[in-house]
């Protein structure tokens, strides 16, 4: 089955083709450094990793540029009012890009602990005006834009009169948006049409940050800085440009407007992939409602809208829950439950040396070599241990179906714990079909999903001799210290489990 992704610009699933196999180009906006990330920020670059990680599975070349805006993006996301950086900078009395450094260092440390890979390509805006510039003077040379007092806007009606279509990414219409303009609004005399967008602004006297261009000193728009450093780092078309479902309009539709003009038109990407939203406890995030939550703030357990804090597995699984263009509602119930199923994939893993060493000394009847037909009727346990290891891909493969696939993963996982608890039933499947299983199973998990297994507050060593303490008081029968050692470990979400072979102890999974 071949990987289908929903493509936004067409409404519809469409077989993913890379233009240059086994190339595959993906662009990602990233995000504006002026203050902390918060819980939203983090479905994108969670959805877009897991899509990275997989094609790269599937034998894929992916260069993944994400973009870090420090510069252009306005207060409102307008073409008015004060650079959200520059705002920052100046409330605090520092140089702009040491507010940029500053943030741009705690959201690649907040990514790490949520178990995303580094881009290969991490451009900055700020660093790439050359590039800007040089899009826009292609822009200006198709008619495309305009200069008006030092300032370049994109000349939204004359690119539909050319039988482009500005709106067609969002499903806008232009007659609808202008209807719905006020054409008085502060800065709307330099345009031609409320609807056109700055290329290049420039700058007000006070204004900190600014750049010399044939047009004036001043800096880039934000929607241009995506399309310039996009095209510089993986051409003019290219494979995947994904974000959320907010940027859709007005900026990857700029985007695309933006690509379409200059001097090698195209769409930009040619699959246009959007991540769904986030609210918490049924309401949109918000400072005022108190239930905006950086991720910081998440880890750290300091939200009010949460009773306690919650780890970056915690929350990478609860996103994973959700099918990525899905909404999704965050509350201390969902948290809960997602830590179950997180820890119980988690044992999982550690089952699955123990499961294959067992499965090398168990006394095997014949059992069917994968190569050899299946025979009529019901499927044997070997054929049902490889349908149930082929359930995550083909979830994957219908547009990075990432809930079914923790379903089928759950599935996989309760017949390996049967065959780990069964030796008749661990004698009906080879050990070479139980090996391909238990290796299907590491890599969705930990290669695909991105899930890893957190250090707890006690080192393995402290737990073993914990481990230790505890045989010593239940071989004396002092049932007091047996029972202390037990809530203790509980506390910290371990639980210990007597067996036949001695004491071992596993992740609480409630």
């Amino acid at each position: 089955m071949s990987l289908t992704l929903y493509n936004t610009l067409t409404r519809k699933k469409e077989v993913f083709e890379p233009l240059h196999p086994p190339l595959v180009g993906l662009y990602l906006c990233g995000p504006t450094v002026y203050n902390d990330a918060h819980l939203g920020n983090a479905r994108g670059p969670i959805v877009f990793d897991v899509l990275t990680r997989y094609l790269r599975h599937l034998g894929y070349q992916v260069r993944y540029v994400r973009n870090i805006t420090d510069v252009g993006h306005l207060v409102g996301d307008a073409d008015e009012g004060e650079d959200k950086l520059g705002k920052v900078a100046r409330a605090q009395k520092l140089e702009p890009m040491q507010v940029a450094q500053h943030y741009t260092v705690r959201y690649r440390q907040a990514m790490a602990a949520l178990g995303c890979l580094p881009p290969d390509i991490e451009p900055q805006a700020s660093g790439h005006i050359t590039e800007q510039i040089g899009l826009i003077e292609e822009i200006l040379h198709r008619g495309l834009a305009y200069e008006a007092n030092g300032s370049v806007y994109f000349d939204v009606p004359k690119y539909n009169a050319e039988g482009l279509n500005y709106g067609r990414l969002s499903g806008r219409v232009v007659e609808e948006l202008l209807a719905g303009t006020r054409a008085e609004l502060a800065g709307q005399d330099e345009k031609r049409s409320p609807i056109d967008f700055a290329l290049w602004k420039k700058a007000s006297p006070e204004h900190l940050m600014r750049w010399p261009s044939p047009w004036s000193d001043g800096f880039p728009g934000w929607h241009l800085e995506c399309s310039a450093m996009s095209r510089k780092y993986l051409g003019a078309e290219f494979d995947i440009h994904g974000g959320g479902l907010d940027l859709m309009f007005p900026h990857h539709e700029c985007e695309i407007a933006q690509c379409e003009a200059s001097n090698t038109p195209s769409t930009g990407a040619r699959f246009w992939l959007h991540n769904n939203m986030l609210t918490v406890n049924g309401q949109k995030m918000s400072k005022s409602l108190g239930n905006f939550i950086t991720l910081d703030g998440f880890f750290q357990g300091q939200s009010e809208a949460l009773s306690q804090a919650y780890s970056p597995m915690t929350l990478r699984f609860f996103f994973l829950q959700a099918q990525y263009r899905s909404p999704i509602d965050l509350s201390d119930d969902a948290l809960q439950a997602a830590r179950k199923g997180y820890r119980k994939l988690m044992n999982g893993l550690r089952l699955l040396d123990k499961l294959l060493a067992l499965s090398e000394q168990v006394e095997r009847a014949e059992v069917p070599t994968p190569s050899e037909p299946a025979k009529p009727g019901p499927p044997s346990p070997e054929q049902q241990l490889r349908n149930l290891a082929g359930k995550p891909f083909e979830f994957l493969n219908d547009d990075l179906n990432t809930p079914r696939a923790l379903a089928a993963l759950f599935d996989l996982l309760k017949r390996l714990n049967t065959l780990a608890a069964t030796p008749a039933a661990l004698a009906e499947v080879s050990h070479a079909t139980l090996a391909e299983a238990a290796q299907t199973y590491r890599t969705v998990v930990a290669g695909i999903l991105g899930l890893r297994d957190e250090p707890r507050v006690s080192a393995e060593e402290l737990l073993d001799l914990t481990l230790d303490f505890y045989q010593e008081a239940k071989t004396s029968k002092a049932y007091d210290k047996v029972d202390q050692i037990r809530a203790a470990l509980k506390g910290q979400g371990i639980v210990i489990k007597d067996t036949k072979t001695g004491v071992e102890w596993a992740y609480s999974e409630e």
